[in-house]
């Protein structure tokens, strides 16, 4: 349970995952451009996937599954990204996104950034 929180407190600290903090506020989004299953390969070859669904006005549930993990979690979306746990989904183009997540190595504590593009299956 230290690692969990280690690794989560570690993603709230930094700046990777922060976008410019603005002054807009949370205004209902296209639910046909978030819903559905998206994939992707971080660049060291890991899969991932997340199923958004149940969008309405500016919230959303995401299901995201990687190297044998799932999570579930309530998202609320503004300027086309939302975060979630130690990662952020930023919607790119239609059926496309980005997807940044903050990997804690165990054994050093040292973190990076994983980058992905996800795609929408149709």
């Amino acid at each position: 349970m230290a690692d969990l929180m280690s690794i989560l407190s570690t993603a709230y600290k930094s700046d990777v995952l922060s976008t410019a903090r603005g002054s807009s506020k949370y205004v209902p989004v296209d639910a046909s451009l978030y819903e559905g299953k998206w994939s992707g390969v971080y660049s060291d070859g890991k899969k991932f996937s997340l199923t958004v669904s149940q969008v309405s006005g500016f919230r959303a549930q995401v299901h995201y599954e990687s190297a044998g993990s799932s999570q579930f979690q309530q998202v609320l979306i503004k300027d086309n990204s939302f975060r979630f746990a130690n990662t952020r989904f930023t919607l790119t183009a239609a059926g496309k996104a980005q997807v940044k997540n903050v990997v804690t190595n165990e054994a050093t504590g040292s973190s990076y950034l994983d980058t992905a593009i996800a795609k929408r299956a149709t």
